[in-house]
């Protein structure tokens, strides 16, 4: 498959167009309205310091229903000992440039860049993306941000200072998302501890799919209220291997 370049015009070529290591364009701007197109048509930018903005479609993608969450022994533990209080939203910035941070797994740092940051910043001040943080007193001990359209939930980024904050984090999501009705939390790209807490691949068809019958979905009002408290639950996984179908 050829590599587009995008122009100055806010379009993206169809997702299915990508090369088989999940490429799709290169260049554009990280403008919210490109950002939001790219987003609703199973697209995402991902590129370091040294790239142009690159534009991702993979196949298969890596998805988390909400429901089918998994808990390791030492997760539920956590959990069950109510080491950290989940709120929404109270620190978005410190959440997004915690992420960015170098990791022991990582010491060349992240693909958040300063560019990517601020672009998210403006999102969540548009009211499209959302951390979900874990806390202990007050202290920022973990947590997660990422993009909501409709009732979809595209995650983009974790960070952890303490043991199992982001995790915790991530659960309580999954649970409040599973409640209001969203199909799925988009992974984007496979790792490790996201297929052992239940994340599966799916093709990008049925992704896409999936996607369409979701973007525009009505959620409740409050929902992403800055300060909110979620409360994570120790809870069976519901039908951990089967795929859902589009309709």
């Amino acid at each position: 498959m050829p590599l587009f370049r995008l122009s100055e015009k806010i379009e993206f070529p169809p997702a299915w167009l990508a090369r088989s290591d999940g490429l799709l364009c290169i260049g554009g701007d990280l403008c919210a309205k490109r950002l939001i197109l790219a987003y609703r048509n199973g697209i995402f930018p991902w590129f370091s310091n040294s790239e142009p903005v690159l534009w991702w479609s993979p196949d298969p993608r890596t998805v988390l229903f909400p429901s089918r969450i998994r808990m390791s022994k030492s997760l539920k533990k956590t959990i069950r000992q109510a080491c950290f209080s989940i709120r929404i939203n109270t620190a978005f910035e410190q959440t997004i440039v915690a992420c960015s941070q170098p990791r022991q797994d990582k010491p060349e740092g992240t693909w958040l860049v300063d560019e990517m940051i601020d672009a998210y910043i403006t999102l969540h001040k548009m009211g499209l993306a959302h951390s979900v943080e874990a806390w202990q007193g007050d202290q920022l001990a973990g947590g997660l941000y990422g993009v909501s359209l409709g009732k979809t939930f595209f995650g983009e980024s974790m960070f952890s200072l303490v043991s199992n904050a982001s995790k915790v984090a991530l659960v309580a999501l999954a649970q409040e998302l599973d409640k209001q009705g969203f199909g799925m939390i988009d992974c984007q790209v496979t790792s490790g501890h996201l297929l052992r807490m239940g994340a599966q691949e799916i093709s990008r068809d049925l992704f896409l799919d999936m996607l369409n019958l979701g973007v525009d979905q009505k959620v409740p009002d409050g929902l992403w209220g800055s300060g909110r408290h979620l409360f994570p639950q120790i809870k069976p996984i519901s039908h951990p291997n089967h795929i859902p179908h589009a309709v």
